[in-house]
């Protein structure tokens, strides 16, 4: 696949089937997601493999339930609130794997790892792999025990937590709108 077509076709999955993503699959999204730039070369980055459903479980009913108890209202469209009040929700899709994204705190540790992210996505994709950013997890992941839960520092902080795994179906394209661009000569 090449960079346009990878670029162009990737998509956020939500539906996933159980297989397993292997090991040495993993990995080589890992090694992709390094090939990444990072200011000043840092290549600061951390990553937390998740394989474990049990613990997936844990995790998005600990992030559900911070989301509710810290998400201010009108912060979120309301369905936002429901989805995340139902029991039935599972902040993960029940992807069979989490990739979470962590940079050294400070500087420019958030653009740091969305580069990282970027580029774990679009290998995803290149390989078959769907894979979603899970925004919903991302601000229980930063507290005292979602770092201790990924085996995290207090130095790195988890920014990307990303979703891997085997679609059940093809993601449709999704419109884009046009881009607002400014011309300066």
């Amino acid at each position: 696949m090449d960079l346009t077509e990878a670029i162009y076709g990737r998509r956020a999955t939500r539906t996933y089937t159980a297989a397993p993503v292997p090991k040495e699959v993993l990995k080589s999204l890992v090694d992709a997601a390094v090939q990444a730039p990072s200011a000043v070369n840092e290549q600061p980055w951390d990553f937390t493999i998740i394989q474990n459903t049990s613990l997936l479980d844990r995790i998005s009913a600990a992030a559900k339930a911070y989301m509710i108890e810290t998400m201010p209202s009108g912060s979120f469209p309301e369905h936002l609130h429901e989805t995340l009040r139902s029991p039935d929700f599972h902040i993960f899709y029940h992807a069979p794997v989490l990739i979470t994204v962590s940079a050294r705190a400070g500087g420019w540790a958030i653009e740091n790892a969305t580069l990282a992210a970027e580029n774990l996505m679009l290998a995803a994709h290149g390989l078959g792999l769907g894979s979603c950013w899970i925004g919903f997890a991302q601000r229980w992941l930063e507290t005292a025990d979602g770092k201790r839960t990924l085996g995290v520092s207090d130095a790195f902080v988890p920014i990307a937590p990303i979703i891997i795994g085997y679609p059940t179906a093809p993601i449709a394209p999704v419109p884009r709108h046009p881009p607002q661009l400014r011309w300066i000569d």
